[in-house]
């Protein structure tokens, strides 16, 4: 990252603007809104066509299509490898917290998650292991809310 100073010197007027990576931009700046690690693979699923293509005008029209399509397609599949590696446990409150900036309940959310499931893949490929491990999870997910009276919580 560098910095770039520009103005008129000679009425005392300075901008400083700072140059990022669109990676940089995607994780500092708009995935900074997103409540959840739930939400923000929620939101990066949505910014997903059906050719499997990223389109987010903000980045593209700062980056350049190309940029922008590789940077958010890299952070999509690092949501999804943090949310594959997190455990149920804290996936069920990550999910109160992703949710509740949506407005929805926890399973009405998650249903919602389940009828997204090829978008919330970076690669949209349903045979993956990923994509398999990604199933469990949100089924898991779902269970838990339908009956969490009948899930048996661990302690550490």
């Amino acid at each position: 990252m560098r910095n770039v100073t520009s103005g008129l010197g000679l009425f005392g007027i300075r901008n400083k603007m700072t140059l990022k990576s669109a990676l940089q931009d995607v994780k500092d700046t708009t995935l900074s809104a997103v409540s959840g690690l739930l939400g923000k693979l929620a939101y990066m699923a949505s910014l997903r066509h059906k050719q499997g293509s990223y389109q987010h005008w903000g980045m593209e029209n700062v980056y350049g299509p190309e940029a922008s399509e590789r940077a958010l397609k890299t952070v999509h599949a690092d949501i999804l490898k943090g949310v594959l590696r997190t455990s149920l446990q804290l996936l069920e409150e990550d999910l109160q917290v992703s949710c509740l900036s949506g407005g929805l309940d926890a399973a009405t959310y998650i249903k919602q998650l389940r009828g997204q499931f090829e978008d919330l893949l970076p690669e949209g490929r349903q045979d993956s292991p990923a994509a398999q491990h990604l199933s469990s999870v949100l089924l898991a997910l779902s269970r838990l809310e339908k009956n969490p009276a009948g899930a048996t919580r661990l302690t550490s």
